[in-house]
């Protein structure tokens, strides 16, 4: 005949350990991540730098010299240790240090989520000369295209904005201030011209009376 053994209260994990066990246990993984992130912080930091350099000399063809400037007080000029990132650009020289243009972050909501972009602009000729999109989670296949595509980063090479870039169906571009969708992913397509027209609707304004300083 088998015994049934009855179990004691006392036998039982208390409520109090079991809260204790898991807060303990949630306060080593937090812990544990926290330090992941402070050892991996400057080689992301530094990976992020390098690929942001890349994209400004692949916006701004002929470009060798690169110099940081902000937006502050109305004027440009060379951010301090203890500037914001707002409000940032790049100007770009040759080797003769002469000055090519200015390459602009920017960003704005795509299909799945924000996208941010860094285009080239030719302040002489008021074109933009390039786009590189920096981050973008949108769907495979389909709307990441805005930087797989080539035939619609040619979109970018000579580009009008002196009036607003219009987006029009896939061979349909008629005109310097167009650009040809994306079959398929017309709402990725229109969600990069909706964000080179926000962003150059404050830059090219400031930039009809601003010069570079330091």
């Amino acid at each position: 005949m088998k015994q049934i053994k009855i179990m004691k209260a006392e036998d039982n994990p208390s409520s109090f350990k079991l809260v204790f066990a898991l807060g303990l246990a949630g306060f080593l993984s937090g812990i544990a991540i926290i330090g992941i992130y402070e050892l991996t912080l400057p080689t992301i930091t530094a990976y992020k730098a390098k690929m942001l350099q890349e994209a400004v000399f692949k916006v701004l063809p002929n470009t060798t010299q690169i110099k940081k400037l902000q937006y502050i007080d109305g004027e440009l000029k060379t951010p301090t240790k203890k500037s914001t990132n707002e409000n940032i650009i790049y100007a770009g020289y040759d080797a003769e240090n002469n000055f090519i243009g200015y390459a602009i972050p920017a960003e704005g909501p795509g299909f799945q989520d924000t996208i941010s972009i860094l285009y080239g602009y030719d302040f002489t000729n008021k074109l933009i000369v390039g786009m590189e999109v920096l981050d973008s989670r949108e769907t495979p296949g389909l709307g990441d295209k805005i930087y797989k595509d080539a035939d619609f980063q040619k979109n970018f090479v000579a580009l009008q904005v002196e009036t607003p870039v219009i987006l029009v169906k896939k061979g349909k571009k008629t005109a310097a201030n167009q650009v040809d969708s994306i079959t398929g992913a017309t709402i990725s397509s229109k969600a990069i011209v909706n964000i080179i027209n926000h962003s150059n609707k404050k830059w090219v304004e400031r930039f009809s009376h601003l010069e570079v300083k330091d």
